[in-house]
């Protein structure tokens, strides 16, 4: 989603020139160009896909079928991990533990289903400015909370600097969910102010703002995570600018991390 404005041929070819390793995809993109086609680009490429977005937005019961799809999408592409961005509010709704009851028995109906196809579901807590219409789910305790109730490799966290960094108590939620082996995505993402209207593209090119990202590089591997680490920034201003450049910029940034 950091280079949106590549396509998949064109984002596999850099991501192996510049010697990154492996892509997180997002679901709409890759029905778009073909699941088994995106599975054999980035196969024949040499490339992992490292997680799969998103699942979740449990607001209906037909979103349980989505999510199905969603899981046997992420088996399809070889990954073993699904992101969920919970959703919010139903409409008209004001009930926020409600909210996110129905969240932790929509992960009880799909836990199973994923863990029988070896796809592990990462609950990714948004911040707060997110609760009513994206996700109930705000804290890494919050997330914790459900996924905990479920096996490790069915259920665990995503953990985003850009949504947990203003927590005081991410960092001892962090290393909890290392102990149990529940942290099944590390993202970067800085925080820049002012935010734009909407505030959804608001994600920061790492180093830019006020997120002190090499520390929470080493908080999650002082947790015992070795996974993949994911770059995902939604920002107008990389979306239009020359995707390489976003891509080679952004790589850099990274390695300076």
């Amino acid at each position: 989603m950091t280079v949106k404005q590549l396509t998949l041929p064109e984002l596999v070819e850099q991501c192996v020139r510049l010697g990154v390793p492996g892509i997180g995809l997002w679901r709409e993109p890759v029905q778009a160009y073909g699941i088994e086609a995106t599975a054999k680009l980035v196969r024949d490429a040499g490339l992992a896909v490292t997680t799969l977005c998103r699942g979740g937005f449990f607001t209906t019961a037909e979103s349980l079928d989505d999510n199905r799809a969603a899981i046997d999408e992420a088996a399809l592409l070889g990954t073993d991990t699904l992101v969920l961005v919970s959703g919010g509010l139903p409409p008209g709704s004001r009930d926020l533990p409600g909210a996110r009851a129905r969240i932790a028995d929509a992960i009880a109906e799909l836990a199973p289903y994923a863990g029988e196809r070896g796809v592990r579901l990462a609950i990714e807590p948004l911040h707060p400015m997110y609760a009513a219409d994206r996700c109930a789910v705000s804290t890494l305790d919050q997330a914790l909370e459900i996924a905990e109730r479920f096996p490790a490799e069915q259920v665990g966290v995503a953990v985003d600097t850009y949504h947990i960094w203003w927590d005081d108590r991410a960092p001892a939620a962090v290393a909890r969910a290392g102990a149990s082996g529940r942290i099944h995505t590390f993202q970067l993402a800085d925080w820049t102010t002012p935010l734009p209207a909407g505030v959804l593209t608001g994600r920061g090119q790492l180093g830019d703002g006020a997120i002190d990202l090499r520390w929470w590089c080493d908080l999650v591997d002082k947790a015992g995570y070795d996974g993949p680490i994911e770059v995902e920034l939604f920002n107008d201003d990389l979306w239009a600018g020359d995707g390489v450049e976003v891509l080679e910029e952004t790589a850099r940034r990274y390695l300076a991390i």
